[in-house]
């Protein structure tokens, strides 16, 4: 385990979370839990670090998902735009989710929902799905 915690040092664990995290917010897969998991449980001393790190690279990977619903064009139809246009920003609460949080994400941005509002509201869901977790492994 020593051999393990010293190739996996915090700085470089931090870095993997954040780019994890990231990655796993777009359209591509990943497990960004797993990976916050494996983190706190070499570096339990970076919970908060971890924490925070991990909702900021999952909130700008969302953010990267909204910026591509952005550039769609007006005229391309997009299944379930309604629920979102109804229950607008506050709906990104949920772009944690698994399938539907990417589809959440992009239908906001296709929307032209306020962006900042948007990032917070991602940013609010995320970090309780992650403090669930990092909670879990403590």
């Amino acid at each position: 385990m020593e051999t393990l915690n010293g190739l996996l040092g915090s700085d470089l664990s931090l870095w993997g979370l954040f780019l994890s995290s990231l990655l796993g917010a777009t359209l591509l897969p990943g497990g960004s839990e797993l990976v916050l998991a494996g983190v706190l449980h070499l570096h339990p001393e970076l919970f908060w670090p971890a924490l925070l790190l991990g909702t900021l690279g999952n909130t700008l990977g969302g953010m990267i998902s909204f910026g591509m619903g952005w550039m769609l064009p007006m005229t391309q139809q997009l299944k379930h735009v309604k629920k979102v246009r109804n229950y607008g920003t506050p709906a990104l609460l949920f772009a944690w989710a698994p399938l539907v949080g990417d589809a959440l994400c992009v239908a906001a941005g296709w929307l032209r929902l306020n962006p900042l509002q948007a990032a917070l509201f991602m940013a609010f869901g995320k970090f309780a799905r992650y403090a669930l977790v990092a909670v879990a492994v403590q």
